[in-house]
């Protein structure tokens, strides 16, 4: 599914309808270059989830933690540019903080990748004349839920 995304209003109506969705054990995988879009979608998807605050880059830390009651369910923001073998986000516990929780999946291929799993939404941002595009690949846990196919 390819989803035009002119201004900025419409990548939050794209990250409101990713968090109305979103789901314990779930991962929304954000891949593109730099500077193609994928914190500002996944600070818009952590605001529908109704966090209140500043949401930071987790670029620097890799991994930034929500917790209810500031979101509607515990999730993990994650941003893996920094890792240099997929075998890091094992060394930093990453299954031990998926536990329970949703995952935003920044540079998702510098930790090993999470398409092959049902419940991964696979975002694939990029830039265009008119703006941006998200290029969508959802799993089936996405797909059985009717609206991203």
């Amino acid at each position: 599914m390819i989803i035009e995304l002119p201004d900025l209003a419409a990548s939050e109506a794209l990250a409101q309808r990713i968090a109305a969705e979103l789901k314990t054990g779930d991962v929304v995988a954000l891949s593109g270059g730099l500077g193609a879009g994928k914190t500002t979608l996944a600070r818009g998807i952590i605001a529908a989830l109704g966090y209140q605050g500043e949401v930071p880059s987790p670029s620097f830390a890799i991994i930034e933690l929500y917790d209810p009651p500031a979101v509607r369910l515990p999730l993990v923001h994650a941003d893996f540019y920094r890792l240099k073998d997929p075998a890091e986000a094992e060394e930093i516990g990453l299954d031990d903080y998926r536990q329970g929780a949703a995952m935003l999946a920044e540079w998702p291929e510098h930790a090993g990748g999470f398409a092959h799993e049902p419940a991964c939404l696979s975002i694939l941002l990029e830039s265009t004349e008119n703006g941006r595009r998200a290029i969508v690949t959802a799993g089936p846990n996405w797909l059985e839920r009717g609206t991203w196919t």
